[in-house]
């Protein structure tokens, strides 16, 4: 009985692992990504994620760790399973979140491979992957896009580049930064247009449309 309540050492350190894995992983999405994006639905992803790759890892290691000869490579084929279910999605991922992922995975197969690293270096690591993460958030944010559906034909043309601006940005209310012409429909009299700009971000799925000269958000 008092064996089933003790814990191993090497399973009392992961869990110290778990909780700095955690921490960060916590900091990195909540304070950084959901900040910014406010989508929840990526916030559940990263966590459980970060969680059951740390205990897929950790204890891969330690199932492996007494057959000689075989740990590299079920280590091996193990991390190439974990990074290739970043493809499991049906839906297509923005670059961001795939980044997020990407980066949450990576720390928690770090903090569970981490046996025999001093704490000290496990914890700087973190500290160094959370910092970076910060520093391009801070200064490296990208604009917000949107897609119109725009009705004023006239001004489509390479010539007339400034009014059509000028027009966006009176009618949306937002500074435009870039915009790009794309498909045009003659039949409609629509052109599919898209503007990068300043302002407050919003979900990239949401697309403008201009019909009749009054603003409608789909």
């Amino acid at each position: 009985m008092m064996d089933f309540l003790t814990l191993s050492p090497s399973f009392a350190q992961m869990l110290l692992r778990l909780f700095i894995s955690l921490v960060v992983t916590w900091y990195i999405i909540f304070r950084l990504y959901y900040k910014k994006s406010k989508r929840r639905e990526f916030c559940f992803t990263f966590m459980l994620i970060s969680i059951a790759i740390f205990f897929i890892v950790f204890f891969m290691i330690f199932v492996l760790e007494d057959m000689k000869g075989k740990t590299s490579m079920g280590i091996g084929i193990g991390l190439f399973g974990i990074f290739s279910i970043m493809r499991y999605r049906t839906d297509a991922m923005p670059v961001r979140e795939m980044t997020y992922l990407f980066i949450i995975i990576a720390l928690a197969v770090v903090n569970a491979i981490a046996e025999g690293v001093p704490m000290l270096e496990l914890v700087i690591t973190n500290l160094i992957v959370a910092v970076a993460v910060w520093v391009c958030e801070h200064n490296l944010k990208p604009l917000p896009t949107k897609f119109i559906q725009y009705d004023r034909m006239e001004l489509i043309t390479p010539d007339k580049r400034k009014e059509l601006k000028a027009d966006i940005e009176k009618r949306v209310g937002v500074k435009v930064i870039k915009l790009e012409v794309g498909a045009i429909d003659f039949i409609r009299d629509m052109a599919m247009i898209r503007i990068v700009y300043e302002g407050l971000d919003t979900p990239a799925d949401k697309m403008i449309k201009f019909k009749n000269s009054q603003l409608t958000e789909l």
